[in-house]
């Protein structure tokens, strides 16, 4: 574990910083640009509710799967040289969603803006470690780095409900364009470059390995979401846990691994990864039901349903800057319990929202930001700060890997739970618009269908918010305890 040093960043790392908050923004726009894009592009483009998924779990699905092998890339051919690469790369791809011309080719672009978002994070993160060495300051650089991204989610519904409005759902891809070119032409000025002093080889037979092992379990949460349990699902999961094991033992083999295990030695870094994943699950998939709820069973448009999605966003805004100035004075694990315990009563609003009920709906999502807020913050810097410098890219990767990764699932898993809820309460012989999710019944479907399918969508938001609270309530319980070995930020954790 790293002991903080004593030189104290000044104006030219503070001012990189800023720069470094672009990509970050860029991201959290992207999130919420693209949920509030949905109607929209379900109407133009017309997908099935398993490409629905697909486009908006491809993107998250690869990053998660490459930003263990992007992070450690970083490393070894400098932090800065990647960030650039990846963000020139998402600028492009970005054009090339915009004008997709089918729900198949948007899927590979979203797949395409993965691989190159999985540059972008990492990279972000391992050079704020550079930077800022002192403790206390680089636990609020990464809490601004949590805040831009915040403020990126907050200003995307604005953003995007003005341009989904004005223009047509592509333009909200566009948004990425200025923020890569300002990016490009500031980074060589203020942001150092980092290589790791023995960086090897990037062993691609451990690429290779990483993607065998998590492809085949995203399968099986797809297949079971769409087929249900079965023998697919059972074949699925074995193989990517046996590749999983083959990468484990491997990386311990190389004497410059993909991933460095030793890393998990650390109960800093393990108790926290722990704690984002789990996290992460409930908020990634409520995001996506909430978005819906406003806009295809409230009826707003997308401009109105980004106002409405603003105050949770600045709580997350709020969370994630103040948590770690608190915790120069309270425990992280305490603030980690207690937010989490809010979060909880957010789901439990949402568990009992119904039709008209849109501010239980934006106070019960707000709650839920605000702890998604303190444990990105807190839980990054915990990752970050427990690794030695020349991991820190690495360290960096496998924080954003459970963090996209427990998203996706999110998605996955409660989007699968809703929809059982949703076609349990409609019953049987119903048009395939109707059976195919609410977005497609309120294209197609006549009202008094699109009345009880609304309705059925409701009461599978309340189930799904239920389970999940109880979840989340669990975990905060778990964290109190898994982040007790844990001091205030500048102690030496």
């Amino acid at each position: 574990m790293r002991t903080p040093v004593a030189h104290r960043a000044g104006p030219r790392e503070w001012a990189g910083l800023a720069i470094l908050a672009l990509p970050t923004a860029l991201l959290g726009l992207d999130v919420s640009v693209l949920y509030l894009a949905l109607p929209a592009l379900s109407a133009d483009l017309q997908p099935s509710a398993t490409q629905l998924l697909w486009i908006m779990d491809a993107y998250g699905f690869l990053i998660a799967g490459l930003l263990i092998t992007m992070g450690t890339l970083g490393d070894r051919i400098g932090r800065r040289k990647l960030l650039m690469i990846g963000a020139a790369g998402f600028g492009a791809v970005s054009v090339v969603a915009a004008f997709a011309p089918s729900a198949e080719v948007l899927i590979a672009a979203r797949a395409a803006l993965g691989i190159a978002g999985a540059t972008l994070m990492p990279s972000t993160l391992s050079l704020i470690s550079t930077m800022f060495t002192d403790a206390r300051q680089r636990a609020v650089a990464i809490g601004i780095w949590a805040m831009t991204f915040a403020l990126g989610m907050a200003g995307g519904p604005l953003v995007g409900g003005v341009l989904i409005d004005h223009f047509w759902w592509g333009s909200a891809f566009l948004v990425a364009l200025p923020p890569v070119g300002v990016l490009l032409v500031t980074a060589p000025l203020l942001l150092p470059e980092y290589r790791a002093p023995r960086g090897g080889r990037l062993d691609l037979r451990s690429v290779a390995l990483s993607l065998a092992a998590i492809l085949p379990l995203i399968y099986a949460v797809k297949h079971a979401a769409k087929a249900g349990f079965d023998l697919t699902v059972v074949v699925s999961s074995l193989a990517g846990i046996a590749f999983a094991v083959v990468f484990v033992r491997r990386q311990r083999e190389l004497a410059d691994p993909l991933l460095d295990m030793s890393l998990f030695s650390s109960r800093t870094f393990s108790a926290a990864l722990g704690v984002l994943l789990f996290g992460l699950v409930g908020v990634g998939g409520v995001m996506f039901l909430v978005t819906q709820y406003l806009q295809l069973v409230e009826g707003l448009s997308p401009f109105a349903a980004g106002l409405w999605m603003g105050p949770p966003a600045l709580m997350m805004l709020l969370a994630s800057l103040a948590s770690p100035l608190l915790a120069r004075r309270v425990r992280p694990g305490v603030i980690v319990a207690v937010t989490l315990v809010l979060s909880t009563a957010g789901y439990l609003l949402l568990s009992v929202v119904d039709r008209g009920d849109i501010w239980l709906v934006v106070t019960g999502f707000g709650l839920v930001y605000l702890g998604l807020g303190a444990i990105a913050a807190l839980g990054t810097d915990l990752v970050v700060g427990a690794a030695p410098p020349e991991r820190s890219g690495s360290a960096a990767a496998m924080s954003e890997t459970v963090q996209e990764l427990g998203i996706a699932v999110g998605i996955a898993l409660l989007g699968s739970l809703t929809s059982v809820v949703y076609r349990a309460r409609l019953g049987d012989d119903l048009p395939a618009a109707v059976e195919d999710g609410l977005a497609a019944a309120t294209a197609l479907a006549p009202a008094d269908l699109l009345r009880r399918a609304q309705d059925a969508f409701t009461a599978g938001l309340n189930v799904t918010t239920l389970v999940t609270g109880i979840g989340v309530l669990v975990l905060a319980l778990v964290s109190a305890t898994v982040l007790r070995h844990i001091g205030t930020i500048g102690d030496d954790h």
